[in-house]
Formats: C-alpha cells, structure tokens, sequence
C-alpha cells in the first residue's frame, strides 16, 4: 500500500524524476550463527529521506540470500538511465583481501569457495560506475568478534578497487546510517560531511564538494498509509492466517508483497529468517505431527539405550541427550541425521530394540546357566566337604552363589563349636591355676589365654601374691592383743568364705589364704591393708555374726 501511495506522489512530479534516481539500502544486524551486528539495520531509516527527494528505493533488512538477491536484481533492473545511484550497505562483512563480502543472515561460518547469497561489494562497485560522479556506496561495518572463518577470510572490508566516479564512504553502522540520511537534504554536501565526523572516511572520487540533491529541490513527504477498512483488514488477516497454515518462507514473503506495511511484518520477517535459518526444520515439522505421547517417547528413549545410543535419561522429553542418540542411530542405519523422527525410522528402531532384547535375554540366560555350572563344580570340590576351609573358600568365589546360605550357616555352627571349646578350655585352664595358685601358674593361663574371660583376675591375683609381707610390729600385735580364741577365728574364716573370698579351710588357722581373704575384705572396705585383725576389721567383719550368737 505504502509502495502504491509513494508512486503516486512522486509522479507530481513528472515520470523522469523518479526514472533517474534509485537506491539500494541492505541492512543486517541479527545473524542466524554470526554475532550481531548493533546498528546495521538503520540504514533502512534512510529510505523515507531518499524516496521525498526522488529517489526509487529498494530496502532489505535482515535478509537471507535469496532476499538479498532478489533486492538486487529490482535495484540494477532500474539503474538504466539513471542519474544518481546510491547504495547502503552494513552488516557482517568478510574479505580475502581484494574482494569484500556483505553476508545475508543465514551465513554461516563463511569460507572462500562457499559465499551463497553474499552480496560482492565489487560487483556493487561496478553498477555505481554507470554514473560518474553521481554514484556513492555508504558501508557500515563494526568490527566484531566472529573468527568462525576459513583460513583465506577474515572479517571487515578489504582493500577496494573503486571505479573512476565513484565515492565510496566507510564508517560505523551509526555513521553510515546518519550520513545516509543527511546526503538527502537539498544541498547537503556529502564530502563537508565525511570531513565533519571522525567515523567516516570517503575514499575513489573525493572531490572538494559533492551534492547529490540541489538545493532548490522541495522534499516531498510520504504520506503515511491510509487506515484500512474492515473488508481489507480481514483480508490482511485472512492472507496472514493462510501465510501461518501453510508455514513456509514463501507464504510469509506473499504476504510481505502483499502489506509490505502490514500488521503481521514484523512476525513475518521473524518467521522467514527462522525458517531459512533452522536446519532439519521440515524433519521436525514431520515429527511433530506424529504427535507422539509421552509414553511413545519413552519406549523410544528405551529402544535406544537398549542399542547403546544413550539417550540421558527415560523420561519422555526429547531433550538434547535424546536428539544425539537419535542422530547416532540415524548415522549408523544410513538415514539423513536430522535428529528427527519418522514413522519409518521409530518401527525400525522398535524392532532392532526387541531383537536386541531378546539376544540380550539369551546371552543372559546362557550366562547363569555357565555360572550355575561352575557354582555347582566349585561347591563339590570345596564346600560339599563340610568342613571350614572348603566352606570359607566357595564363599570367597561365590558369595552369592546357590550355596551360600548352606555354607554361611555351616560356618556359623563351626564357629560356635569353636567358641564353645575354647571357653571350656579357659575355664580348665583357670581351674589348674587357681588349684596351684602361684604366680607362674597365673602367668601361664595368661600366656595361654591372652583374652580369656578370667585376664582380669589372673593379673589381680599376681599383684597380690607380688605384695610385701606385712612387717608392721603394730598389726601383730594389735591382732595378738584381741586374744582370738578358736570359735572366733572359725566364725571370721566362715564370714570371709561366706563373701567369697575364699579363705581356705574353716579350721581356726590363719594361714596364707586366710591372711590373703582377710587383705582383700579390708580393700574392700576402705580400711588398712595389713592381712592382720584389727578392732576395726573384726567389728565390720563380725557385727552382724556376734549380734547373731548374742540373740542365741
């Protein structure tokens, strides 16, 4: 519409005007690989400025090969007869040196010998010399970060060989698009304004002044496009709905053609560049609409782990792990690696799984058969026997084996026969020193029975017979001075036994096992280890027996 309203306006002033002048505006900022360019799509501003003072405009911004080529060829078609010739180009640019490349947005790590869709400045250079003198190529470019090029390429603008007449203007993106615009005021001197900012610089034909529109020219506005009527906004929308059913670049560059100023523009220009840009996109339009489950796409992530394609996980979400296990398979049955399903390709899959289940299920059966085979052999050699090395030897090779539990709980009634014998043993061997009771006799069981159950006792025992002899004159004979007669003594013997501390015989006699008895009861007690009666021993031995004999 806006296309159709433009004609109309130029045309006031006569069909030469809009004849003689044309432009060309290529912008790129956003790459489908590369890094973005900021800024680059500003030359398009430039357009409106260039169309009110007579010029006939062709822009394309962000545009694939194909687009670029088409802008192109509109541009070049129009340039016979023409007396101004104005070209703006900013994006991503590559050289080899002598030739410089713009890249379209779908360049992808661009090499020598691959430069589709590139737009040749060189080439641009030799349409702008069919008018001398009145031909100027803006080119914006940022340095940027992209070194994904061939070992001949590098990124910018090469050395450029400018026809006679020719002005070629290089600068930033910002400048680039500035200057564009401001060449178009009547009487602006394009060389008074490379001069003016330190981002350009102008190279081929410099003259001291250059004009490209006169300063008696009267811009003539764009108007802007009329508001649609409802029939052709539903017309619009109907077209767009159509463009999005169908889903394809064409479509939405029908539409463009179409509303060129229309709602949808913005979302078509997205679509197109989205479309030209992703790999494998009609694979996954095709799997898609298979509409699989989430169950379906866990039996196929099954499928592929089953076949050693390890797809990260069985979850039914075809995440990047998935994608790459697909592709592997792919590869590996000689289909496209698109990553993408087909119906095809999931029942071939299912059946290579099942097949590959069932050989893993009988290499697993043959395998338990083999080593049910060896655990029987190993068990009639060690085990079968019956007796502890045999029984720890098969538990070593097959601890889970079919006789395991046999040979554990075989183990078990060994070792507790074992610890049976060996406290009867210990309890032997304690009763032989006791009876001898010496101290190279405890030192024996000790020798013997170095954790045996009666250690303890054994130690205590070598420290009391080690003990010094009593020698305190005073024990003596406060024991002396008590004047035990034999009951008494026979009574003190009896309460020691009757405490367990093993006086020897009830017999009246102190003799060592007594004295030993009665060192051990005044331990106890707290009281003065002499191994001689005292009035405070006898009372704490006695009391309770002396009260006794008094109530008989």
């Amino acid at each position: 519409m806006r296309r159709i309203i433009l004609t109309t306006a130029i045309a006031l002033w006569g069909s030469t005007t809009l004849a003689d002048d044309q432009a060309l505006l290529l912008g790129v900022d956003r790459y489908a690989t590369l890094d973005r360019v900021s800024g680059a799509a500003d030359v398009a501003d430039a357009a409106d400025a260039l169309q009110a003072v007579g010029f006939n405009v062709q822009t394309q911004v962000n545009g694939v090969g194909r687009d670029m080529t088409r802008r192109l060829t509109g541009f070049v078609s129009g340039i016979d007869g023409a007396d101004r010739l104005v070209v703006g180009m900013s994006g991503a640019f590559v050289t080899d040196g002598d030739r410089s490349w713009l890249l379209p947005v779908d360049a992808s790590d661009p090499v020598l010998f691959n430069l589709a869709g590139a737009v040749s400045v060189e080439s641009i250079l030799q349409v702008l010399a069919a008018t001398p003198g009145q031909a100027v190529l803006v080119l914006g470019a940022d340095r940027s970060a992209n070194d994904r090029y061939g070992p001949y390429m590098r990124d910018g603008i090469g050395t450029l060989t400018v026809p006679n007449g020719v002005t070629v203007v290089t600068g930033t993106t910002g400048a680039a698009s500035d200057i564009l615009q401001e060449m178009a005021e009547p009487g602006a001197d394009v060389m008074a304004l490379v001069r003016a900012n330190n981002r350009l610089s102008a190279q081929g034909y410099t003259p001291a002044s250059l004009v490209l529109v006169a300063d008696d020219v009267t811009p003539v506005a764009v108007p802007d496009a009329p508001e649609l009527t409802d029939d052709e906004r539903a017309a619009e929308t109907a077209l767009w709905e159509g463009a999005q059913a169908l889903d394809t670049a064409d479509a939405y560059r029908n539409y463009l053609t179409r509303y060129p100023d229309g709602t949808y523009v913005e979302q078509a220009n997205a679509l197109i560049l989205e479309i030209n840009t992703e790999p494998n996109r009609a694979a996954r339009l095709a799997e898609e609409a298979l509409s699989l489950s989430r169950d379906a796409r866990r039996d196929i992530q099954r499928d592929l782990t089953i076949l050693n394609f390890d797809p990260r996980g069985i979850d039914g979400i075809f995440g990047p792990g998935s994608r790459s296990a697909v592709t592997n398979w792919q590869q590996q049955n000689g289909f496209s690696q698109t990553s993408y399903l087909t119906t095809e390709q999931i029942n071939q899959l299912d059946a290579q799984a099942a097949r590959r289940a069932a050989e893993l299920e009988a290499e697993a059966e043959r395998a338990r058969a083999e080593k049910e085979r060896l655990d029987r052999a190993f068990w009639a050699e060690t085990g079968a026997q019956g007796d502890e090395p045999g029984l720890r030897a098969y538990l070593e090779r097959f601890p889970d084996g079919s006789f395991a539990a046999q040979a554990t709980e075989q183990l078990g009634e060994i070792e507790a026969a074992k610890r049976q014998a060996a406290a009867a043993e210990d309890k032997a061997a304690w009763d032989t020193a006791t009876e001898t009771n010496t101290q190279a006799a405890y030192q024996t069981y000790l020798q013997l029975f170095p954790a045996g159950s009666f250690v303890a006792e054994a130690e205590a025992r070598i420290a009391a017979l080690n003990a010094p002899e009593p020698s305190d004159d005073a024990a003596i004979a406060a024991e002396n001075a008590l004047g035990l007669d034999g009951i008494t003594l026979r009574l003190i013997e009896a309460r020691l036994a009757q405490l367990g501390l093993e006086p020897g015989s009830v017999d009246g006699g102190l003799d060592e096992d007594t004295r030993r008895a009665i060192r051990n009861f005044q331990e106890d007690r707290d009281l003065d280890i002499t191994g001689f009666i005292n009035e405070q021993t006898i009372v704490r031995l006695l009391a309770d027996g002396f009260q006794a004999l008094g109530q008989n």
